[in-house]
């Protein structure tokens, strides 16, 4: 009986960026996580927001991962505007889930107005 052997997986350069941006984001937000939760649960969290973000990364997940980069920074900066330096991080934490919430919502409008785009028949010429 013969051995059979795989072959090794190649990744598209492009999804391990995207794995490698997920780990980064996620991971941060993990860490806050479990920053506001108390210093043990850091580990914990982190490697949690670390496997989510590869694992969105892996699915192709740019467009969420780069809305919840935007409202991280944007909230951060609001909060540091409105209520000062010591609530940095709490308007960041709602920046990100708020970014997080909208990407996902235009994410979905882009793709069905894609979709509608690609299925419209082609307009004929006016003579």
């Amino acid at each position: 009986m013969p051995i059979i052997q795989a072959e090794p997986v190649q990744m598209a350069p492009r999804k391990a960026v995207d794995m490698a941006f997920g780990a980064v984001v996620m991971g941060t937000v993990g860490i806050l996580i479990g920053w506001f939760m108390g210093g043990s649960a850091i580990p914990v969290t982190g490697a949690l927001g670390v496997a989510l973000g590869l694992v969105v990364g892996w699915l192709g997940g740019r467009r969420f991962l780069i809305s919840i980069l935007i409202g991280t920074v944007l909230g951060g900066l609001l909060a540091w505007m409105v209520a000062g330096i010591e609530k940095i991080s709490w308007g960041a934490g709602a920046g990100a889930a708020m970014g997080g919430f909208l990407g996902v919502q235009a994410s979905m409008l882009l793709d069905l107005w894609a979709e509608r785009k690609q299925a419209a028949p082609p307009e004929e010429p006016q003579p």
